[in-house]
């Protein structure tokens, strides 16, 4: 696979990945707990379908000398997976806050 490929695919994922990050939170903030969980089995998807492409950088699979793009493209990964850890807290303390609202009567 050529750098470009990698390259295209690590930024695709990793968008993809942050998307539906931002998707589960927004779904969570709602309290549509089971849809946000939906949404972070996707973003892991992602994300690990994008880490294949960043083992493929790694292991030397493209013979062309990596390139600014190609920091840029890892860079998105990475902040994708940090979004998505940051995310996942979130949502666990929208858990906490909905469970202590529904014993507060109303």
């Amino acid at each position: 696979m050529d750098l470009e490929q990698i390259i295209y695919n690590l930024v695709l994922h990793g968008g993809n990945a942050r998307g539906e990050a931002y998707e589960a939170l927004d779904a969570a903030e709602g309290g549509n707990f089971d849809e946000a969980e939906r949404h972070l089995e996707k973003a892991d998807e992602e994300f690990y379908a994008g880490h294949e492409y960043q083992n493929m950088l790694v292991q030397g699979e493209s013979s062309e000398t990596p390139n600014f793009l190609v920091i840029h493209a890892q860079d998105q990964l990475m902040t994708a997976l940090a979004e998505k850890n940051l995310i996942k807290r979130m949502i666990e303390l929208y858990k906490r806050i909905d469970k202590l609202e529904k014993k507060i009567p109303g």
